[in-house]
């Protein structure tokens, strides 16, 4: 790579192990970490990676973002990582489809990390079938009323600005919009949801309740944002398979390390075979995922998106997030004991698979997406 990206790599290595590897196990029994952390990865340009200048953003290729999830890793925490740049899945729909005033009223507080975005799609009622959302906000002269409920919301608690989809028009994927809703809206109300992992991130149950929304806060057209959700996927996909690969090689490095000083027997871990074995079945998964992930970027960067690239993404996010799954697994039996207690990477990591596997879309509708993709059946 060139030296920009290393003298990135480096950057963005030292602030983790400055400022959360050493807190993560505290973070994580907190349920939630210092908001002041939004604004120490903003002076770095981590929070405004890729977007405008114009905006605040720090100008970046997506092997930069690649390096900033391989870095954020580092530190063992899903959590961290989702809460920290829940903006990455909220802020791409404003860019591509509000307008500049919307844009400027939210998006540069947000990658100074003064304000923190969040979106809401998700409903207790449909999981992933998001064209049959139930939500609702009915035009009322100016405003929109907004009325429903959201579950399963990253930094939910606390988010200052929330990208909201709501049906305005009929039934189905037709009748979806999009609004920038304040977090301070009379009637909006939030409860904090209880987790198998991301212990360390504020997720929450999002209830409406007769929301004024003025109409300028409507993101694009009306009845037209069941499309502008499906492109933001593509982006998510992307990085949760990018922390996907890398959270699967803190699994490996930890095992490794671990296997090199543990003794039973006589030997140390590492000098038994079966040990040997293991830790190469999660080497090869994790070099296999790496160099598809790797592919998919490349293709990006040229440009080179169309529906198999759409349906390799689809693949790469199953693929990559089973492999996290197999090293995670492998890791905690490797550490054997400690591998069950709070505090190592792997156990951390093994509670947090399953949201990876499940979030921006769990493995059945990636198949099935990548089918219809590449028009198979």
């Amino acid at each position: 790579m060139i030296i920009e990206h290393e003298q990135f790599r480096a950057t963005v290595r030292r602030f983790v192990e400055r400022e959360i590897s050493p807190h993560v196990a505290a973070w994580d029994e907190a349920q939630g970490f210092p908001r002041g952390l939004f604004a120490q990865a903003a002076e770095i340009g981590l929070l405004g990676l890729g977007y405008p200048e114009r905006l605040g953003g720090t100008p970046g290729d997506w092997w930069l973002r690649l390096i900033c999830m391989e870095e954020i890793a580092r530190a063992g925490s899903g959590g961290v990582m989702a809460s920290l740049f829940s903006h990455n899945i909220a802020l791409p729909i404003l860019l591509t489809n509000a307008t500049e005033e919307l844009q400027n009223l939210v998006i540069p507080e947000v990658l100074t990390g003064q304000k923190i975005a969040a979106l809401a799609m998700t409903e207790p009622s449909g999981g992933s079938d998001l064209a049959n959302l139930r939500s609702s906000a009915r035009r009322m002269d100016n405003p929109y009323v907004l009325n429903g409920e959201k579950c399963f919301i990253t930094s939910g608690m606390r988010a200052n600005w929330i990208i909201v989809a709501a049906r305005t028009g009929g039934e189905g994927a037709g009748g979806i919009s999009l609004f920038v809703v304040p977090g301070d809206t009379p009637g909006l109300t939030r409860t904090l949801m209880q987790k198998m992992g991301w212990w360390a991130s504020d997720t929450a149950t999002l209830h409406f309740d007769n929301c004024h929304i003025p109409a300028s806060h409507l993101i694009g057209q009306e009845n037209a944002g069941f499309r502008a959700l499906m492109e933001n996927f593509n982006g998510e996909r992307l990085m949760l398979s990018a922390g996907a690969v890398s959270f699967a090689q803190v699994c490996y490095d930890e095992a490794l390390a671990w296997a090199r000083e543990r003794r039973t027997f006589g030997a140390t871990l590492v000098q038994h075979q079966l040990i040997r074995h293991q830790l190469m079945d999660m080497r090869m998964r994790i070099e296999a995922s790496r160099a598809w992930l790797h592919s998919m970027v490349t293709r990006l960067e040229a440009q080179e998106v169309n529906p198999a690239w759409v349906a390799d993404l689809c693949l790469l996010k199953n693929q990559a997030t089973q492999s996290m799954q197999y090293c995670a697994d492998a890791g905690v039996q490797i550490l054997g004991g400690s591998g069950y207690m709070r505090g190592t990477h792997c156990e951390r990591i093994y509670r947090e698979c399953k949201v990876m596997m499940i979030g921006g879309g769990t493995q059945e509708i990636m198949k099935e997406l990548a089918a219809r993709q590449l028009s198979i059946g």
